[in-house]
């Protein structure tokens, strides 16, 4: 197989310099990363990082292999445990998942076949970065609202990209860590409320042939930036520019999109509507769990366009007809470290097979 990877070293390692080593994953609709994790005194330090583009892989195998390939000729370490995060449905018993993205029906057995695994656990991707959120250090993280935090509360983490993604932390006093709860939160009904939205979700049903309901992730999400970008063009309110016309035959319109946010009126007004419902997903997150530990942002957009969290953003998250005071107390924090989600799932996998 052509080595089809990046490969990042964050510090020297050999076979004495931990107690034992295993695999982390995460799995995405646009990058598949592993992490190396070595375990010492029960705790995982990310020790070498591998990148790959998802949609080059032509299965999860042969990236695994190249991997713990690399390891053996390297380092004559031989890794046969795996926690691996993916964007999708997890079995119940955590022995498949099924990265909804890419099309990829992952199984432990099928796995444990093709490679030299023996011990897998799956888990979702926003399980994941609950997760990392434990090992995350202050520079890892930046403040959009301020509020007071209150040690050992629940959190919530929400994060758009490719999907959009939610879960609960509840904190476990007997590890002393926090705990995600799993949640397809992002499949939830976009409320509608102003006229606006309601013309954007009948585009979004005519465009896309939705005959159910629209969810926040059509529109709270890459594809969901793309869908409103659409709806404000067919709207034909805004005057189109050289920015727009390339937005318009771009093949990765979000990436476009956010490119021009600030020079071009219809991407602007894109991320405008974007953000409004990020905050309003963000909200009703926050009513349902009450995560007075804070909500922690994540997913791929939310790093490379930072601004939009601004104080428009606040103001539309405490705006609440009965419960603006609850809103008004809840710290939210910008995660900023890419790499949370595999720091999670070796987290999890140094809890499950750290010992030897």
């Amino acid at each position: 197989v052509k080595m089809l990877f990046k490969q990042k070293q964050y510090k020297k390692f050999n076979k004495k310099s931990h107690g034992s080593f295993i695999l982390g994953a995460d799995l995405g609709g646009t990058n598949t990363n592993f992490g190396v994790f070595g375990i010492k005194n029960n705790n995982p330090e990310l020790l070498l990082l591998f990148h790959f583009k998802s949609r080059e892989l032509g299965s999860l195998h042969h990236a695994i292999n190249e991997t713990l390939d690399y390891i053996i000729r390297n380092y004559k370490i031989r890794i046969t445990k795996a926690c691996i995060a993916g964007a999708g449905v997890v079995s119940p018993d955590r022995g498949s998942i099924s990265i909804t993205k890419l099309d990829w029906n992952l199984t432990r057995k099928e796995l444990s076949r093709n490679t030299s695994l023996t011990k897998i656990i799956f888990i979702n991707d926003f399980e994941a970065i609950g997760y990392g959120i434990n090992m995350l250090r202050k520079a890892d993280v930046a403040v959009i609202k301020k509020a007071r935090k209150i040690p050992e509360a629940a959190s919530v983490v929400i994060g758009a990209g490719t999907g959009l993604g939610k879960t609960t932390l509840a904190y476990d006093i007997h590890y002393k860590s926090y705990v995600p709860i799993p949640s397809e939160a992002g499949h939830c009904d976009f409320p509608a409320q102003s006229k606006q939205e309601i013309e954007l979700v009948d585009f979004i049903k005519k465009h896309k042939k939705i005959k159910q309901n629209v969810s926040y992730e059509q529109i709270v999400s890459g594809i969901g930036l793309e869908n409103i970008y659409l709806f404000l063009r067919k709207n034909g309110k805004i005057n189109p520019t050289k920015s727009t016309k390339e937005a318009d035959k771009a093949k990765n319109k979000p990436a476009v999109i956010s490119k021009y946010r600030k020079i071009d009126e219809t991407c602007r007004k894109a991320f405008e509507i974007f953000r409004d419902a990020y905050a309003k997903f963000a909200a009703n997150c926050a009513l349902d769990a009450l995560p007075y530990g804070g909500i922690y942002i994540a997913g791929g957009i939310a790093p490379k366009n930072k601004d939009i969290f601004d104080a428009n953003f606040v103001k539309k998250f405490e705006k609440c007809h009965e419960r603006s005071d609850v809103l008004k107390r809840i710290p939210i924090y910008l995660i900023v470290n890419y790499n949370v989600g595999l720091l999670g799932a070796g987290f999890l996998g140094a809890r499950i097979f750290g010992k030897k």
